[in-house]
């Protein structure tokens, strides 16, 4: 168990990576480290309950990696989800600075380096982000982007990551281990099926600013059958909203959100996207809560306005279509 207090080897990455039934394209993300121009890093790849050949293929690297220099470590736990996997590697980090690419994403070569001259050469920062490209992974073609850029001259980026206004693609950024295990000192980030990245990085930036490298460093594998572009029913994208919503109750505890300001755009964050799903499934009477949430706390615009009374009022007079 962690303590805070660790002495971290220093100019060391770790990369701890969660995967699931990843036999058939983890090869990628492992051979985008294996390219990787930065002489010092650990891999710590935590499987979460895989019932494919996922381990067996994991194990095939550890010559290639030993070979290489790096370390290599596997992790096996019960399935649950991605954050309890990372919990299971995080446990395990040793290195100066801490990377969690996904296990299909690739890292261009030169990604880990470009990040860890940046913090050398800035050492007023505790974390770096560089840019994400999308591409399908069946054909290599670049995608169109999945997220928004956003400002990039920014360097505050809680709202913007909190309220959709970047990207959070979670191996475009690059944190100091000894600044987040402070914040996590049991090494142990909330757990919930809604991914991790949330729980990796809010607390984080609430903290600290984050300074952009603008060239396209981490590419965000687009596969079809992938768990977070899977289409949900119903029930479960409204439990999927109501697990964000607990997340960001405990993310707003870890940071110590007590202003009331800061907590009305919280409930505003949280009001918008119950409105939003209301609006998608014709629910008008869960529709006007959270318009009334939004108006109370000082979220609601005139364009808003205009757009929900024309929303409800088409599902009024057409109840069976779906937008």
């Amino acid at each position: 168990m962690s303590t805070g207090n660790e002495k971290f080897i220093e100019g060391k990455v770790s990369v701890v990576t969660p995967v699931f039934n990843g036999e058939s394209h983890l090869f990628r993300m492992l051979e985008s480290v294996l390219c990787q121009t930065y002489p010092q890093i650990e891999v710590i790849l935590s499987d979460d309950g895989s019932t494919d050949q996922t381990i067996r293929a994991a194990k095939e690297y550890q010559e290639k990696f030993a070979a290489k220099g790096y370390g290599y470590r596997i992790v096996q736990g019960r399935h649950k989800n991605a954050s309890a996997a990372i919990n299971r590697g995080l446990k395990y980090v040793t290195g100066e600075y801490l990377i969690w690419p996904d296990s299909d994403d690739v890292l261009e070569p030169a990604s880990v380096e470009r990040r860890v001259d940046f913090l050398r050469a800035h050492p007023e920062y505790q974390c770096v982000r560089s840019l994400p490209y999308y591409f399908a992974p069946e054909t290599g073609e670049i995608k169109k982007p999945e997220e928004q850029t956003g400002n990039l001259s920014n360097e505050c980026l809680f709202w913007d990551i909190l309220e959709s206004k970047t990207f959070v693609c979670c191996g475009c950024y690059m944190i100091r281990s000894e600044r987040f295990f402070a914040i996590y000192p049991k090494r142990h980030i909330p757990e919930y099926p809604v991914g991790q990245n949330f729980q990796m990085l809010l607390p984080y930036m609430f903290r600290y600013k984050c300074p952009t490298i603008q060239e396209q460093l981490y590419g965000v594998c687009v596969r079809k059958d992938s768990h977070s572009r899977r289409k949900l029913t119903r029930a479960e994208e409204e439990r999927k909203y109501q697990d964000y919503e607990m997340l960001i109750d405990d993310i707003a505890e870890i940071c110590g959100i007590h202003d009331k300001g800061t907590q009305r755009r919280i409930i505003c964050w949280k009001a918008r996207r119950r409105y939003m799903i209301s609006v998608k499934y014709g629910a008008v009477k869960q529709a006007v809560p959270a318009l009334w949430l939004l108006l109370k706390n000082g979220g609601f615009t005139g364009k808003l306005l205009k757009e929900s009374f024309w929303r409800i009022w088409n599902k009024v007079l057409h109840p069976g279509v779906q937008e």
